[in-house]
């Protein structure tokens, strides 16, 4: 008998769904919307980083006690520095060498959500190498929150399987598991850049 082989999706099939994907994203984020979403590390609720309400929804979700602790995602260091107006050059650099997930804590937050920003006025930013998000933040175009899908204080979730069902609930779209690449599981290092070119590092 002869063995038939399973044919791999076609490309332009994958391409395709995940645009609708991202599409069915981006409009639940324009709606003010929460996300439950997977990234290059773990998976993440996200909504429009502009929007205090969307914001606030997401702390009262994870019952945060911890206010303005989180980061956003960018599509690349242009829609950094629209939101991030006293960064050092450095902190551009490290970025991009960097060969692993990085969060930078930069000076100067602009023309986000002011419950998203500490009284120090800094912001945590990374640009995600991940498909899904890099496409969704593009048709976007802002910032998304990015943090992790847990209840504060509770183990973070690596996989969709490990996200609570209140906080499944919580969402008001899931992100289809199949887009979820192939993420490092584990939260990304930290680094802090003063407007002076300082460096430091929180979490590596």
């Amino acid at each position: 008998m002869q063995h038939i082989q399973k044919k791999e999706e076609p490309k332009e099939k994958k391409d395709l769904a995940l645009q609708r994907e991202v599409d069915e994203a981006v409009r639940t984020l324009r709606e003010g919307g929460i996300l439950l979403y997977p990234t290059d590390t773990v998976w993440g609720l996200g909504c429009d980083a502009t929007n205090a309400e969307a914001v606030d929804r997401i702390y009262r979700l994870k019952r945060s006690e911890n206010k303005k602790s989180m980061l956003v995602l960018c599509a690349s260091a242009d829609m950094i520095v629209r939101y991030v107006n006293r960064a050092p050059a450095i902190a551009f650099e490290v970025m991009e060498l960097a060969t692993s997930p990085l969060t930078a804590i930069l000076p100067g937050a602009v023309g986000l959500a002011p419950n998203l920003i500490p009284d120090e006025g800094t912001l945590g930013v990374r640009i995600p190498d991940h498909e899904f998000c890099r496409r969704m933040l593009r048709a976007f175009g802002r910032p998304i929150v990015s943090t992790s899908a847990n209840i504060s204080g509770e183990p973070t979730p690596v996989g969709l399987q490990d996200v609570t069902r209140e906080i499944v609930d919580g969402a008001d779209f899931v992100v289809n598991p199949r887009f979820e690449g192939r993420p490092t599981r584990k939260a990304s290092s930290i680094i802090a850049f003063g407007e002076g070119g300082e460096v430091k590092i929180i979490r590596e």
